[in-house]
């Protein structure tokens, strides 16, 4: 096992404020283009939104690393997944700034943070913590192996490239698809959000208000690019699309059990191209558990994606105990 590198003693450690978004914007960029996937960085109002979440404190649960010039060269998040038992942490070294500690004193920081949450979590329930990083990240691996983490897990983020107008949907018999209504739809389609997702690995049912907090409230949401599929008056299916940093995104994709096997889940996929198509968005990816058990990666692959980059999951046990039955947010 390598030796973990302290912190250069120049660069300085501290909480983050709302003053930093535009600094911390910047170093995810430049992580990300360096890794070759600009589309998944965060803006400065990503960020904002983010750190308005109920019980999110940046100052306690967000850290960066500074030059003596005050230049943001790192930067760590750290988030209450789920009642104090399930940590996510997302964390970025600027480039050119590697082999001098940064990352790995930030983790040791999340995990301090952590460690000082978890006194609130059932006592019973086992404690952990994920780290989701670009696959081709070989120092970020060896980090966290070094510091106690395993591997558990890959993601994607499929993208497809029209050259031409997608096919016209074929909705199942039955099924009507009409454009979101927040004031009447809103209860329902978080209902059958919950509903649609719960046998995927690591969701947990969210409510209303942190559902509400995650998809009206953030910067891109536009109700225009939302549907739903009606069998009479439930919902069979849904699509929640926006703009991501210039290209469209599927946010979520739910079909509910009844109505799976159906092709209603390509139906939605195509109706989505065809909308982003229709306002000259030509360029449209999405985000997905490599390992899904629904036929999700099968279903985009049909419908002409393909994968662009691949993400890794790792996870340190904090606390050994009785596994709870679920733990992520969905955004």
């Amino acid at each position: 096992m390598t030796e973990i590198t302290p912190l250069d003693p120049s660069l300085n450690l501290r909480g983050v404020t709302p003053a930093d978004a535009n600094a911390v914007a910047g170093l995810i960029y430049a992580v990300c283009e360096a890794d070759g996937d600009t589309t998944v960085a965060d803006t400065p109002e990503d960020l904002l939104h983010q750190w308005e979440e109920d019980g999110f404190n940046p100052e306690t649960d967000a850290f960066l690393v500074e030059t003596p010039e005050g230049e943001v060269v790192g930067f760590e998040v750290l988030s209450n997944e789920k009642d104090f038992v399930h940590y996510a942490t997302d964390g970025y070294v600027h480039p050119n700034f590697q082999k001098r500690g940064i990352g790995s004193a930030l983790l040791q920081r999340v995990e301090v943070r952590a460690r000082e949450m978890m006194k609130s979590a059932n006592p019973e329930l086992r404690v952990y913590l994920q780290s989701t990083f670009d696959g081709k990240d070989e120092p970020g691996k060896e980090l966290h192996i070094n510091m106690g983490y395993e591997f558990i897990r890959y993601f994607w983020r499929m993208e497809i490239n029209l050259t031409e107008k997608p096919p016209m949907p074929e909705f199942p018999a039955g099924i009507e698809l009409r454009p979101f209504n927040k004031e009447t739809d809103a209860q329902l389609l978080w209902q059958a959000d919950n509903e649609a997702f719960s046998e995927h690995w690591g969701t947990h049912d969210s409510t209303f208000e942190e559902w509400c907090f995650w998809k009206f409230e953030r910067p891109e949401f536009d109700p225009t690019l939302w549907f739903i599929a009606w069998d009479g008056d439930q919902i069979a299916g849904f699509t929640q699309n926006r703009y991501r940093n210039g290209i469209g995104w599927v946010g979520t994709l739910g079909v509910l059990k009844p109505w799976r096997k159906m092709g209603l889940g390509l139906a939605l996929l195509q109706h989505a191209f065809g909308r982003f198509y229709a306002r000259d968005t030509k360029t449209i990816g999405l985000g997905v558990d490599a390992s899904n058990t629904t036929g999700a990666t099968r279903l985009y692959q049909r419908a002409g994606m393909r994968v662009a980059s691949e993400f890794v999951t790792y996870e340190k046990e904090l606390r050994p105990g009785k596994e709870m039955e679920s733990a992520k947010k969905r955004v």
